[in-house]
């Protein structure tokens, strides 16, 4: 069962970084190689709107692998921040948490200005 479980691991860990380089490579295609307003706007033959297609689906199945590899790791997680904040690791782990919104919150604000 461990040897099972280790192999779970290996691949989504593998696959998380096949992903993450993925969508890092789309979205720096999206940012500068493929122009944005009016004009030829595509690259390999996939319009720019394509490449954003791509682009979020890629970033759904990073986040879908995200949360399988901290369910499989959720034992080790607990345990490190049991040593780490003793008393509140509970707390520190509710934030870390949410820290993710504080993130997009900001994002979404600087994007907006």
């Amino acid at each position: 069962m461990i040897v099972e479980r280790n192999a779970l691991r290996y691949l989504v860990d593998a696959l998380l970084y096949v992903f993450l380089c993925s969508v890092t490579v789309v979205g720096l295609l999206l940012g500068f190689v493929i122009p944005r307003g009016p004009g030829r706007k595509f690259f390999l033959g996939l319009h720019r709107h394509q490449w954003a297609d791509i682009h979020l689906w890629l970033s759904v199945a990073l986040l879908a692998l995200l949360v399988l590899h901290l369910w499989l790791n959720w034992r080790w997680v607990t345990q490190i921040s049991r040593r780490l904040f003793e008393r509140r690791w509970r707390a520190a782990l509710v934030l870390a948490s949410l820290a993710w919104v504080l993130v997009l919150g900001l994002a979404w604000i600087l994007v907006q200005l």
